[in-house]
């Protein structure tokens, strides 16, 4: 595959965190669910999610506090993927502003998250600056901030 993301890709594939489309597409411009996000972190967090998936990684999502499991199918944004995220690594303490000229555009909810990941280096501003609190999270930027977790926090 001859994507951006590739090197992400492999890695979440390779550790079994994301399942392609189909055997040999991924599918990376296409929209991630809510759903799907808390099956990722369930995996990430060593969950088992054999035969049905996605129902598993909502309940564990919903039984750890990551997510209250509403609007499963809905297509995740990428404020709300960052607040799943700010959950799972246990919500930890921030301080600072966000500089991203559309700052003011994330959620109340989501803005220590945010801060959290741009921080850290989980999530970064698109090529035009903006952070982009309410665009849909693609699987490539999904399976890539998935893997930015993984390495810049050791997981």
């Amino acid at each position: 595959m001859n994507h951006w993301a590739t090197e992400s890709i492999d890695y979440v594939t390779s550790r079994g965190l994301f399942n392609g489309k189909t055997e040999d597409t991924f599918a990376p411009e296409e929209a991630t669910t809510r759903a799907q996000l808390m099956t990722v972190l369930a995996r990430l967090d060593g969950a088992d999610t054999t035969g049905a998936a996605l129902e598993k990684g909502m309940a564990w999502a919903v039984a750890n506090g990551i997510s209250d499991g509403s609007n499963p199918n809905a297509p995740i944004t990428r404020q709300q993927l960052a607040a799943m995220l700010y959950r799972y690594a246990g919500s930890p303490a921030v301080e600072g502003t966000l500089n991203f000229p559309d700052a003011g555009s994330v959620s109340d909810y989501a803005k220590d998250a945010m801060l959290w990941a741009t921080q850290n280096g989980i999530i970064n501003g698109k090529t035009d600056g903006r952070l982009d609190p309410t665009g849909l999270a693609t699987r490539a930027q999904v399976a890539t901030i998935i893997a930015r977790y993984c390495a810049k926090l050791g997981v």
